[in-house]
């Protein structure tokens, strides 16, 4: 449907111009005080204002929030016990460039995730009603599968001071990589370097 707005003579439209829109392409009729403007309306083209969408992420983000701020997440095994309640999750990489020791590569993997965090909340009491006594430890780790037979669990877990380990979890993950050198004075077989990723969950 096309429509005419009559608005008052502009001084750029004169007689002759052309004026060009996203719609549409006329003539502008020059009178002694007004001219006539088509509007098409198009019901096709109508759009959802943008805002909406805009509403929708806030609405997502406001219940994630929500659900954040609901309380410490519960880790729990294949099945519905939960292990323990979690607070915060330290994430660290170790690599074996010489040598070829996957159990090396896990605890500096483990030492890295570690070692540039302090937890002062289990020792001061600032967490109600949990003991420094209570607080435990969820490790997974990422290893090369053809390695996994020959990391040493126990020793990996010795890289840890104080915490309850309640669980460790090896999965296909790492890297085994060339060193680019073979040095055998430093024990190595081969080129290779093995690199483990790392993942300790903290809570009580």
């Amino acid at each position: 449907m096309t429509t005419c707005l009559v608005v008052p003579s502009l001084p750029f439209a004169s007689s002759g111009t052309v004026v060009r829109s996203s719609n549409s392409s006329f003539r502008s009729h020059r009178s002694t005080s007004q001219f006539l403007v088509p509007l098409v309306t198009n019901p096709t083209c109508s759009r959802p204002p943008r805002f909406s969408r805009y509403i929708s992420a806030t609405s997502a983000a406001s219940s994630a929030m929500e659900a954040e701020q609901s309380g410490p997440t519960d880790i729990t095994t294949s099945g519905s016990t939960p292990l323990m309640k979690l607070l915060f999750v330290e994430m660290g990489v170790g690599y074996d460039q010489h040598g070829q020791d996957i159990t090396a590569a896990a605890m500096r993997a483990c030492r890295d995730a570690i070692s540039s965090n302090s937890i002062p909340a289990f020792r001061r009491g600032s967490i109600p009603g949990v003991t420094f006594d209570q607080m435990k430890l969820q490790i997974k780790l990422g290893v090369p599968h053809p390695l996994q037979q020959s990391l040493d669990v126990e020793k990996v877990k010795a890289v840890f001071p104080y915490g309850e380990i309640v669980k460790v979890e090896v999965v296909d993950g790492g890297l085994i990589c060339s060193s680019g050198v073979h040095v055998e004075e430093m024990g190595d077989k081969n080129d290779d370097c093995y690199i483990v990723n790392a993942a300790v969950y903290v809570g009580y």
